[in-house]
């Protein structure tokens, strides 16, 4: 369906309406809304092109630009709900990395034989231990589960109050949050390097809250700056 002039309008003006911008601003923004496409039409350019398909979104960013939505930084909302979607996928990693550090799928064993004259055999059967690959594996899925999880959780709430910066964050999460994922599996391999060769024999007991916890501060921590870099705080002038 193609977008026409009037349609334009007509989407724009519910826009703002829904935003709570007053009528006589409407109507003036209305009217240099109508005389920039009616420009853009004499250039050649259709409505599409000009707007970029998306009219409730230019609408919206052009009443944020005018000062006349108080867009809040909601940082401490971005950095839980970023957290509460990384938490499942956290615990199921350090889940992974315990079944191959535990060697619990290891099918190798040892047996001790004594023979005639007294001497000990220890035989030992080594076989590849599957839960090294499934640690792979499940780390690779936990990767892109969180992707999903977090940036669904982080969509989820700023939809609830119509945040008006919503799209823009959103645009930006989903470019940044590979590098941000990449730094928190980084940051749990430190903590996983510190436990086994500082903590040694008690690392099971360090590793296990500390890692979950360092992989979702980073996520959270992450998705707070992507915020605050696309919603700059409310000025005075607002």
């Amino acid at each position: 369906m193609t977008l026409t002039v009037e349609n334009a309008i007509h989407q724009a003006v519910e826009t703002w309406n829904r935003l709570g911008v007053d009528e006589d601003t409407t109507e003036e923004m209305t009217e240099e809304l109508a005389a920039d496409l009616t420009a853009a039409a004499a250039d050649g350019r259709s409505v599409t092109d000009y707007l970029g398909g998306d009219v409730e979104a230019l609408a919206t960013s052009w009443a944020v630009e005018r000062g006349l939505l108080p867009v809040h930084q909601r940082l401490k909302e971005t950095a839980f709900a970023a957290a509460t979607g990384a938490a499942i996928p956290a615990f199921a990693a350090l889940l992974f990395w315990w079944i191959s550090a535990s060697h619990l799928l290891d099918p190798s064993s040892e047996s001790l034989t004594t023979t005639l004259d007294g001497h000990v055999l220890r035989e030992v059967r080594r076989f590849p231990d599957p839960g090294v690959p499934l640690m792979w594996l499940g780390w690779v899925a936990c990767l892109l589960t969180a992707f999903f999880f977090v940036r669904r959780a982080v969509d989820e709430s700023l939809q609830r109050p119509r945040d008006p910066a919503r799209d823009a964050t959103m645009r930006a999460l989903t470019k940044a949050l590979p590098l941000i994922l990449l730094a928190a599996t980084l940051v749990a391999c430190a903590i996983g390097v510190f436990g086994a060769y500082v903590i040694g024999y008690y690392q099971l007991l360090f590793i296990a809250p500390v890692a979950p916890a360092g992989m979702i501060g980073t996520v959270a921590a992450g998705a707070a700056w992507v915020r605050h870099r696309t919603c700059p705080p409310v000025t005075a002038a607002l």
